[in-house]
């Protein structure tokens, strides 16, 4: 391994260890410590979403025309770890959502910076991304199994582990491989920025209803992202967080087994497979407990592999597929800004009340009825996807390196 491949793994590891040592257990915290509702653990988890809307602007904008990546990505992680150390004192909901915006919007754009430090610095980026992106999972799997095994949870320490971690990472920085802007000296527009471009997609039906159903389906996937951890640790499940990261374990392993299913199956097939996963995964949750019945939640944590690299991953392929090279990334960018950002915000907003609803005496949840909602609205997605996605035939399906790498 090259000193060049050694700094981009290490790079990726403490970017999603930072993520996930603060994100997974954040509502736990908030609940129990900070006693904040559910819409307000809902409204805390949509300022990523709020930075993922916000941040292609930043990067297209700043961070492609005027300064080294690297160098970008250094200041960022600096200034977000104290925003974030910042963001574990805070005790009132109104000035800790605003610190954690600020935050977010100092954390999202390093997604794509780090992304293209790697792209930049590889000569066969199909093959070697795989291998460097995957160190970003095995960070977040870190982060989890040292909270839970801490049981640090319902505490501001993640937070302060994570705010540490992005120090860390943007001293480390500094010394990555230099990488000028992209488009020094072009003019960029906010309709570059956007992927505007890609609304040419939307006279395609069956693009249509797969950028509809994407967009829907990311509702109902807030209540996961905000709601897992502090469902978890009510019912009793020891160590939450460290058994969270099963999720990440076969989510390697899945996507190992997607260029071979999309083969196999086809775009379709294996879309539906996804959003099944979800409405599935609720299911579990929903019917699960701490005891008798604890597989099932073993089994919702489990299906993560396939909620994510069936739909996600997929979907990026899909729009690969049916993009021209000229409109390429604008297409990828209209993907993320309507599903990680305006789909996942709309989700946040929606969770939160949700979970208020069905507060029982004594502060505990009806966690039945509340997984419920999501299973029902990801059940009926489902099958309005299956009635109304007719995809054209699809080109030759990449190889296993580049469906990886998407």
């Amino acid at each position: 391994m090259t000193a060049v491949r050694v700094k981009l793994s290490t790079m990726m590891f403490l970017e999603y260890f930072v993520w996930g040592a603060w994100f997974v257990t954040m509502g736990t915290y908030l609940g129990s410590s900070l006693k904040f509702d559910g819409t307000q653990i809902g409204l805390a988890y949509g300022a990523t979403a709020i930075a993922a809307m916000i941040s292609p602007f930043f990067v297209g904008m700043v961070a492609d025309r005027f300064f080294a990546t690297e160098r970008i990505l250094a200041v960022l992680h600096l200034v977000g770890g104290v925003v974030l150390w910042y963001a574990s004192t805070v005790r009132g909901f109104g000035a800790f959502y605003a610190v954690l915006i600020v935050y977010a919007l100092c954390y999202m754009p390093t997604l794509a910076l780090t992304n293209s430090i790697s792209f930049d610095h590889m000569k066969n980026p199909t093959r070697e991304f795989p291998l460097v992106r995957v160190l970003g999972t095995i960070g977040w799997i870190a982060a989890g199994l040292i909270v839970g095994t801490l049981r640090l949870e319902p505490t501001a320490v993640p937070l302060q582990i994570a705010a540490a971690a992005s120090m860390v990472l943007g001293l480390f920085s500094f010394v990555l491989p230099h990488t000028p802007p992209h488009a020094l000296g072009q003019r960029i527009t906010a309709r570059d920025v956007l992927g505007l471009d890609a609304l040419s997609l939307l006279k395609d039906h069956a693009f249509a209803v797969f950028i509809l159903g994407s967009f829907l389906l990311c509702i109902p996937l807030q209540f996961y992202y905000a709601f897992t951890n502090p469902f978890l640790n009510e019912i009793g499940m020891q160590n939450a967080a460290s058994k969270m990261t099963l999720g990440q374990f076969f989510e390697i392993g899945f996507m190992l087994l997607l260029p071979l299913a999309l083969v196999k199956l086809g775009v379709k097939r294996i879309l539906l497979l996804g959003m099944a996963a979800w409405a599935i995964r609720y299911l579990f949750f929903a019917y699960g407990n701490a005891h008798s019945a604890v597989w099932m939640l073993y089994g919702g944590i489990i299906l993560h592999g396939v909620c994510y690299d069936f739909f996600f991953v997929t979907g990026q392929i899909y729009v690969d597929q049916r993009a021209s090279v000229s409109i390429r990334a604008a297409a990828q960018g209209f993907l993320a800004f309507i599903t990680q950002g305006v789909g996942l915000f709309i989700g946040s907003l929606l969770s939160g009340p949700v979970v208020d609803a069905h507060v029982l005496p004594g502060g505990a949840h009806d966690w039945r009825a509340i997984w419920l909602v999501p299973a029902a609205g990801a059940a009926v997605i489902f099958v309005l996807f299956a009635l109304l996605f007719r995809p054209r035939a699809q080109a030759p399906q990449p190889e296993p390196a580049a469906a990886l790498a998407a």
